[in-house]
């Protein structure tokens, strides 16, 4: 467990499963950072049984502090043991959690451990240029951008560009 003021990061548990797919079919919420496709049930669970089985990505769920419920999830993926790099995908899943600083904390802790106990020296992420609130988010963490992907995303019928932010040890 990883304990900062507002949030844990703890294991992904059984009971996460019905707020993770709630929030993986909600349109909105994920196209914050990624194109929409509906999951099934089945899939979804395939999912969650595979956690934990790769070496190459570490999955939190993000808890407020005071009551241990879950309200998003942090990933590290694409780890790479050679570069020590990994990128670093978060959603925070429902929108009366967003604006609080919880994500920004969540960031914290999870670059944290990716320096402590992982051992990498970058850890990056990609966001929608035009997710403003994210940007000064990551900036928060300790993020700076490096550079920008034009047209790099077709979400909901506009292209849409990519910031690409980083920190390094």
């Amino acid at each position: 467990m990883l304990r900062g003021t507002k949030v844990v990061l703890t294991e992904i548990r059984p009971d996460d499963k019905d707020a993770l797919f709630r929030w993986i079919n909600d349109s909105e919420t994920v196209r914050l950072n990624a194109p929409y496709r509906p999951v099934d049930w089945t899939s979804h669970i395939a999912w969650c049984d595979g956690l934990g089985s790769s070496t190459s990505r570490v999955i939190f769920a993000v808890r407020e502090q005071e009551t241990s419920e879950i309200i998003g999830t942090v990933q590290l993926i694409d780890i790479h043991p050679v570069h020590r790099s990994a990128e670093l995908v978060i959603r925070i899943g429902d929108e009366s959690n967003r604006g609080k600083g919880l994500g920004t904390e969540a960031v914290r802790l999870a670059i944290a451990f990716a320096f402590g106990d992982l051992n990498l020296v970058r850890v990056w992420l990609r966001v929608f240029s035009n997710n403003g609130r994210a940007i000064k988010a990551y900036q928060n963490a300790g993020m700076s951008q490096e550079g920008t992907l034009r047209k790099a995303a077709y979400i909901n019928g506009e292209w849409l560009d990519q910031t690409i932010l980083a920190v390094v040890r």
